[in-house]
């Protein structure tokens, strides 16, 4: 582990990230990264921001935090957790005594990769309030609904299932509805803490947000036309990078072996980085 041994104070203790990301490696990292003087400053800000902002993440090991924040920046998203495009998750390694960040994109992110696509006329993710759903025709794919007229009380109101629904510019159209009771389902079987009631889950945290975007990659993943960014995100979807190039997928997600190369390569470069600093580069890897 290159860059814990080399980011670490004389003291012996690991240096937080706002310091290490100003270390001489990770800064020639990110400027043969991101080429750009203004993306590179840019992207530290950011960075830092979302870091400082969470104090869990703050005892992450600082090697993951960049892997997973430019793998973000490699799909242009923001790692502000106001505007939800990705998030940056503390993750505990028990296995090597440690705090890791995760990768884990919004469902708000999911939207920005499918607006750029320029595929889409419409696309559009929404919580049905208990007492709305009229009939939802799984055949036909129509739903109709009533909705709460009054914002506030539809807010309050408990979810009874979830709609997500695209339109190409083609015309082209696909629709699908999940109960509560599915997507509860779902979640118990893809989320170990949340099928163990830990409470730190983005499931239990907010149940809504992880519905719509589950919603969201159940439709364009299997019916949607994907970008090469929108595929990139999807696979790298909650992983964890390690700094001897291991990649874990928390949640049970699985991604194809190439793309898991890819995430590996990206972790290996930031291990690398305090050993030559001037050679390392992942701009393929991060597709630009």
């Amino acid at each position: 582990m290159a860059v814990q041994n080399k980011l670490a104070s004389s003291s012996g203790k690991k240096l937080p990230f706002t310091v290490a990301i100003q270390s001489d490696g990770y800064k020639r990292l990110i400027q043969n990264t991101l080429a750009d003087p203004k993306r590179a400053a840019r992207f530290v800000t950011a960075i830092t921001s979302a870091v400082s902002a969470n104090p869990a993440l703050q005892e992450c090991d600082a090697g993951t935090i960049l892997s997973a924040g430019l793998l973000g920046e490699g799909l242009n998203l923001s790692p502000s957790p106001q505007l939800g495009q990705y998030y940056l998750v503390p993750f505990n390694d028990n296995k090597n005594h440690r705090k890791t960040a995760q990768f884990q994109l919004g469902y708000k992110g999911y939207i920005q990769l499918a607006i750029r696509s320029g595929q889409y006329k419409k696309l559009n993710v929404l919580p049905i309030k208990a007492g709305e759903l009229v009939r939802f025709d799984p055949l036909n794919e129509e739903i109709e609904v009533q909705l709460i007229p009054d914002e506030r009380q539809r807010e309050e109101a408990p979810t009874s299932g979830y709609y997500a629904m695209f339109e190409y510019t083609n015309g082209f159209r696909k629709a699908i509805y999940w109960s509560r009771e599915k997507m509860e389902s779902h979640a118990r079987r893809y989320s170990k803490g949340y099928s163990a009631g830990k409470g730190y889950t983005f499931w239990e945290k907010d149940f809504d947000g992880m519905a719509c975007k589950t919603m969201l990659r159940q439709l364009i993943s299997k019916w949607g036309i994907m970008s090469i960014e929108m595929e990139r995100a999807i696979t790298n979807d909650m992983a964890v990078l390690h700094e001897d190039g291991a990649t874990e997928f928390v949640e049970h997600v699985e991604a194809p072996a190439s793309e898991q190369t890819a995430v590996a390569e990206v972790a290996e470069a930031v291990a690398e980085v305090a050993e030559t600093p001037e050679e390392a580069d992942f701009s393929d890897v991060l597709g630009g």
